[in-house]
């Protein structure tokens, strides 16, 4: 059975620190999928919003918060929520409701309006609560981050040097991008010598947090035709899978791994079960992909994801880099948008930028980041609580 579903509009805010309300962020991204779409807002039939825990009780409802600033006109409306993956889960809802023959044109948007700081839990005593409790213990998101990065340095014997050629190398794909919020190219030194956040990694090793809005239009694959947009860049799989036990790795928020005390459990990769079902879902293999827009929290933690994607064997991630294969004109570029290094996090928008990277990365509209021949792109990014994605797009 196909499962193809066409995008037929995508559009974002710039990434940044304004200070605005989030829903300007996602009202101007929506308005800009629409009009890269073509087609009018009376059209779409389902929105599908991703939440944001940071904006009040509109952030909670995302989607009708935004349907409604751009004007009810009597759409199904969704409200999806999975910490870093619920612009991807957002977008899984909209698939769903066009295969499933309920409607045939959806906006997905997220957009996010964050503090200054890390993204710290809702206030109050909460010891049943593991995100609270982890920050109780003093256990930040940059603490797991360094933690899978000496992870990285024992195992395979990553070096710091490693991951600052990530960081180099995202600075310069994201320097010429309009939506990034940071536009440097940063050298070695500059890097080894920011301030050390969490050993091994410092300050310019781990993403910031920022606002921005992303948005797209997808349809069925008979709305498009008949708007002459048959070849259009489709999306052929999306992967929401949850954790199997037992996980050999920590995830956030948890400060253990599950009980080895059961005899013959297998160990499993919670990241790397995301692509396998979206290879699956598309009937493709990793040697199909053509460029990946993967969740680097940190710089380091970019090096997992190709390995997790299949995209070499383990421990052989750092030798991709230092070899410049994921480099724009390299053979399989990593985050030609910039990646978090450049955009930082907003959460809700971030899992659906990556879907814009890539459409127009097949579409052939990247301008000075553009991968030559890119002909199929896979995304990859995790939330708190089991939750993360991958999705994958073809021309």
């Amino acid at each position: 059975m196909n499962q193809d579903i066409a995008v037929l509009g995508v559009g974002m805010h710039p990434w940044g620190k304004w200070g605005k309300n989030f829903s300007e962020y996602g009202v101007y991204a929506a308005r800009a999928a629409l009009k890269d779409a073509g087609i009018p807002w009376q059209d779409v039939g389902f929105v599908s919003g991703a939440a944001t825990m940071r904006c009040g009780y509109p952030g909670y409802v995302a989607g009708a918060t935004i349907a409604q600033a751009l004007g009810w006109q009597g759409a199904q409306v969704n409200t999806s929520y999975a910490a870093c993956a619920s612009g991807s889960q957002a977008l899984a809802a909209a698939r769903a409701k066009i295969l499933a023959g309920e409607c045939e044109v959806a906006l997905v948007v997220g957009a996010d309006t964050t503090p200054k700081g890390f993204l710290a839990p809702a206030k109050g005593y909460r010891p049943e609560d593991p995100d609270w409790l982890r920050f109780y213990l003093g256990i930040t998101n940059p603490t797991y981050f360094a933690l899978y990065a000496r992870r990285r340095m024992d195992l395979y014997g990553d070096t710091e040097e490693d991951f600052g050629l990530v960081k180099i190398k995202n600075s310069e794909h994201g320097f010429t991008n309009p939506n990034a919020r940071y536009k440097k190219k940063f050298t070695m030194e500059e890097i080894l010598n920011s301030a050390m956040v969490a050993d091994p990694l410092r300050l310019l090793q781990i993403c910031a947090t920022s606002d921005g809005g992303a948005a797209m239009i997808v349809t069925s694959m008979d709305y498009a035709k008949r708007m002459g947009k048959a070849d259009a860049v489709k999306v052929a799989a999306v992967s929401t899978v949850t954790p199997t036990f037992a996980s050999a790795v920590v995830e956030m928020p948890d400060i253990a791994t599950d009980s080895a005390a059961a005899a013959g459990v297998e160990a499993h990769s919670f990241r790397a079960a995301l692509p396998k079902q979206a290879y699956e879902q598309a009937g493709i293999g990793p040697e199909d992909i053509s460029l990946a827009e993967v969740y680097d929290l940190s710089s380091a933690l970019e090096l997992d994801w190709y390995e997790d994607l299949l995209l070499c064997p383990r421990g052989e991630a750092a030798q991709m880099v230092r070899e410049g294969v994921t480099k724009i004109g390299g053979r399989l570029p990593v985050n030609a948008s910039g990646g978090l290094a450049c955009f930082g996090e907003a959460v809700p928008a971030q899992a659906l930028a990556q879907v814009c990277e890539l459409t127009w990365q097949l579409r052939g509209q990247a301008g000075e980041r553009q991968v030559a021949n890119a002909k199929v792109g896979i995304t990859a990014n995790q939330g708190l609580f089991g939750h993360g994605s991958s999705v994958i797009l073809k021309k």
